[in-house]
């Protein structure tokens, strides 16, 4: 019940706790008062508040590109969370979290910092391919190799798995948010008109696309007219979207590319067999599995709930904290009490 397993996302924070299942899924975003720095509201209620907030009040995400870019803000978020799932208890949680295969030392331990920080008694770090692997149930302690793409908000993770470990990987911070920022940039440039990051990811997951839809969807959006500075309606297509990700869909294909060129032929062999399986919430743009089908040559499946794999991945690995103790398992990235 004191185990808790955390993937501590760009976009969203989803937890884990043992025994219970993935117990909260809410927004990386927190509004603080200007003046006191204090969080007001943290996850959903802060969501609504992005792009709305008066003078005194700030909505902001602490999370950026997959590491901390806030740190006290941060902590207050894992904070409230690990307050919402366990309430005030005496005996303290263990903590593991999720990071990107790339993280540096510093941004580690800043990560495990905030953890411990926030109320946890031990921080155990994991990565996200591999958790994500585990969560997509693939047996990542088999003498073969899988490859896992885990497209989150802040980072695209490509990673081989073979024996429990990562044998090639590569993190870049292309992901959703970039999507989302492409579309805002595409309307300004071909419409005049300027949309918000929210409406930005309506448009992604109701009509976004990254290959040829069989029907061009229509969405009607409502934004502020450059021109006039007047609120204007306008119609995006599915078609305009596909345009608008180019530029970000090439940067996720070429880290592809790049981890395969750079594994081992048995396990470019295995993975031929077993297929890339894509992880995490920018893989559900549509078609995104079959551009990768078609520029590797190797088939490419979505795992079934892709949001949550990294976060199931995590539950999972809490059955193994003694294991990750011994230091004789390498999902393990540190340690720390």
């Amino acid at each position: 019940m004191n185990d808790i397993g955390m993937d501590l996302g760009t976009a969203s924070v989803l937890v884990f706790v043992k025994g219970k299942g993935v117990v909260l899924r809410e927004p990386s975003v927190v509004a603080l008062d200007k003046a006191t720095g204090k969080a007001i509201a943290i996850g959903n209620e802060a969501q609504r508040m992005l792009g709305r907030t008066p003078g005194n009040i700030i909505a902001i995400r602490p999370m950026r590109d997959g590491v901390i870019s806030d740190y006290e803000v941060t902590k207050q978020m894992i904070k409230e969370f690990i307050r919402k799932v366990c309430g005030f208890r005496i005996v303290k949680p263990r903590l593991v979290i999720c990071v990107p295969s790339g993280i540096t030392e510093v941004e580690e331990r800043a990560v495990i910092d905030a953890g411990l920080d926030s109320g946890a008694r031990q921080v155990f770090l994991i990565e996200e391919p591999v958790a994500a692997a585990i969560g997509a149930g693939i047996d990542i302690a088999k003498p073969e190799g899988n490859m896992i793409v885990d497209i989150g908000g802040g980072t695209t993770d490509v990673a081989v798995i073979s024996l429990g470990g990562i044998v090639e990987s590569n993190s870049i911070k292309v992901a959703g948010d970039k999507f989302d920022e492409a579309i805002v940039k595409y309307i300004r440039r071909k419409h005049n008109v300027l949309v918000g990051e929210r409406t930005a990811e309506e448009i992604k997951i109701n009509i976004g696309c990254v290959y040829p839809r069989e029907e061009n969807l229509v969405l009607e959006v409502k934004g502020r007219c450059l021109l006039t500075g007047l609120p204007k309606v306008i119609e995006v297509t599915s078609a305009e979207t596909m345009e608008a990700f180019e530029e970000t869909t090439i940067s996720i294909v070429e880290a592809i590319h790049l981890v395969l060129e750079r594994t081992p032929p048995e396990l470019v062999g295995d993975i031929s067999s077993n297929g890339i399986i894509m992880t995490g919430g920018g893989s559900l743009v549509y078609g995104f599995d079959r551009l990768i089908t078609e520029h590797t040559g190797i088939v490419t499946h979505v795992a079934d709930d892709a949001v949550s794999c990294v976060v199931y991945g995590t539950g999972k690995a809490l059955d193994n904290l003694a294991i990750m103790q011994d230091g004789t398992m390498n999902i393990s990235r540190r340690r720390y009490q």
